[in-house]
């Protein structure tokens, strides 16, 4: 990947990775229409991209998300998912191919194994299917017997989070959004996560994420945002990570200063 993003072409005999989503020229103006919150946003995912969306607080980053899960529509500029215009796919169709697992995981008062298979039970799917896909789901994320019967308040925060996003993977999305996943996790089950992600090759994974070493364990493309612009998609090195840390920091710093001379 060249440092705007694009494949590279190792040769004759390499087989092109399908694109499977497209933004173009997208921007986001918020509801009262007094700022941008995005402005002109151009990028390409290709199938088993590991993406990374980092940047200072107030960039950008969830309403980007938001717009890739079609929980916003974008005030101008267009959005392909496999090469159809979102304004052409149902969005209850899209949202089971591009699934978004918010901050705040909420299980809307259900307990662990009625969350789970909730999403399938909307699709009509056959019992013994939805039993066979909970299981399979609770063994790839190591969701134990026991929080089967859960409900939320059972659950510590951690705890949710992974049922949040076994939830999002039993639709078998072909592309999982997720929000800030690691903010509310201890480092045990940071690590669990890590691990059942680093198990989905087949999926594309676009992550926000304050934690810059949990996303470089992960991800293999930067997707850097401030001020509602997209100012650089970087394929991810150890030296960028580094210098993302430093800017990120130094821009948090200024930042601060400013709030204390206001």
């Amino acid at each position: 990947m060249g440092r705007n993003g694009d494949r590279v072409d190792l040769g004759m005999t390499s087989t092109p990775t399908p694109e499977i989503l497209r933004v173009e020229g997208v921007s986001l103006t918020a509801p009262l229409g007094l700022t941008d919150l995005l402005q002109d946003i151009s990028f390409t995912l290709y199938q088993g991209d590991r993406v990374a969306i980092i940047g200072p607080s107030g960039a950008g980053k969830t309403s980007l998300l938001r717009l890739l899960n079609r929980l916003s529509e974008p005030s101008c500029g267009q959005i392909y998912f496999a090469q159809q215009s979102y304004a052409q796919i149902p969005v209850t169709q899209l949202r089971r191919k591009i699934v978004l697992t918010p901050q705040e995981p909420k299980l809307l008062g259900m307990i662990v194994q009625e969350a789970l298979a909730y999403p399938l039970t909307l699709q009509q799917r056959p019992k013994q299917e939805i039993r066979d896909r909970i299981a399979a789901i609770c063994e790839l994320c190591q969701i134990p017997d026991q929080w089967l019967e859960r409900n939320e308040l059972q659950l510590s925060l951690g705890q949710r989070q992974i049922c949040a996003i076994a939830r999002s993977l039993i639709l078998q999305p072909s592309i999982l959004l997720l929000d800030e996943p690691t903010s509310a996790l201890d480092v045990g089950t940071a690590a669990q996560l890590l691990q059942v992600l680093q198990n989905l090759p087949e999926t594309t994974l676009v992550m926000v994420n304050h934690q810059l070493d949990f996303a470089a364990q992960l991800c293999d493309r930067v997707l850097y945002l401030e001020q509602g612009h997209l100012q650089q998609d970087l394929a991810a090195t150890p030296e960028i990570w580094a210098d993302l840390r430093q800017h990120l920091l130094a821009t948090e710093t200024a930042t601060a200063q400013e709030w204390e001379e206001f």
